[in-house]
């Protein structure tokens, strides 16, 4: 496409995917951080909860004076804990409510305009408490989005529920596209400042595509990672919800998949819709896993693949013109 990207969206990194070191909130986050807020390329950076008060403010300072933006991942502190705000078991439900509250909180201290979760690992009870499972998780998210209703000062932050595999590796309940968008319709009656993140590396673990999936999410869409997975080979050592590099021979999505994914946020609008955060955001989610592969490698990898799929978006208006 002939428009610059730059003009209507921010691109993103998944930092604690991409320095999966740091996934844990202890080892090597300001050393990494710096890389991203070096590379005029990142408009945002996704980061997760760090354990060490000094660190977080060190974070900020770096970020804030990189003017990078800054989004806020609950999704390791579930995972981590094994917390599910769909739970069944009360104790882990409100446990798994009372994480993410933690997370908003520190989500605020950066100046974080939108936090995105999952409802927790292993979350789907099977089909017959499925909807019981459904209605806990629509009330803990109703929490959440009152507390950060409660919690703001400047501005609201949003709260956005991403979509997992249900079958393959994280077993969430939510899950198939046309759920969540049953369920945010749920929440948003009363919560405004909530929405849906869809991955594209998800939707083959979902078995659907990305003109199926963001159709359907088109309403209630506030964020969208892009990445890649290996869903029809178990052997595969980057088999399941593990965010290989584009292209990788098995995977799923590469330089056309990636555009395709582009072309359909372009066509539902959502360049040109006001987002929660300053520009809507395109957030790569890669990870560093196979040999002879680092951070710095998987990153130039990713650039290089997003110029070529960029290239081939067929061109058409991104702003409100789009509409």
């Amino acid at each position: 496409m002939n428009n610059p990207w730059q003009s209507s969206m921010h691109l993103g990194i998944v930092h604690f995917m991409a320095f999966p070191e740091t996934a844990a909130g202890e080892r090597g986050i300001l050393e990494s951080a710096l890389k991203v807020a070096n590379d005029p390329f990142f408009d945002v950076i996704e980061i997760t909860h760090v354990r060490d008060e000094g660190t977080r403010r060190e974070l900020k300072q770096l970020l804030e004076a990189a003017r990078v933006e800054v989004g806020f991942g609950a999704q390791p502190c579930l995972l981590s804990k094994k917390l599910s705000l769909a739970s069944l078991e009360e104790d882990n439900r409100q446990a798994a409510v009372a994480e993410v509250r933690a997370c908003i909180d520190e989500a605020y201290f950066y100046n974080a305009r939108l936090l995105a979760t999952l409802d927790g690992p292993k979350s789907d009870p099977g089909p017959a408490e499925r909807e019981r499972a459904k209605e806990l998780l629509a009330d803990s998210l109703r929490q959440l989005c009152r507390y950060a209703e409660d919690r703001a000062k400047d501005y609201v932050m949003a709260i956005s529920l991403e979509t997992f595999d249900r079958a393959v590796d994280k077993r969430c309940l939510i899950g198939p596209t046309s759920e969540a968008v049953r369920l945010a319709g749920m929440v948003r009656e009363s919560c405004p400042n909530f929405g849906l993140t869809i991955d594209l590396s998800h939707l083959p673990l979902l078995g659907e595509t990305a003109g199926e999936a963001l159709q359907l999410a088109k309403d209630f869409l506030i964020h969208a990672h892009v990445g890649n997975a290996v869903a029809r080979h178990p052997e595969h050592p980057a088999y399941g919800d593990m965010h290989p590099r584009f292209c990788l021979p098995e995977g799923e999505n590469g330089v056309a998949e990636l555009a395709g994914f582009l072309e359909v946020l372009v066509d539902i609008g959502y360049f040109a819709k006001k987002q929660p955060t300053r520009k809507p955001v395109v957030t790569f989610e890669v990870k560093p896993q196979l040999p002879g592969e680092s951070p710095e490698l998987i990153i130039s990898h990713t650039k290089r693949v997003w110029h070529e799929a960029w290239s081939q978006v067929r061109n058409r208006p991104l702003g409100a013109e789009a509409l």
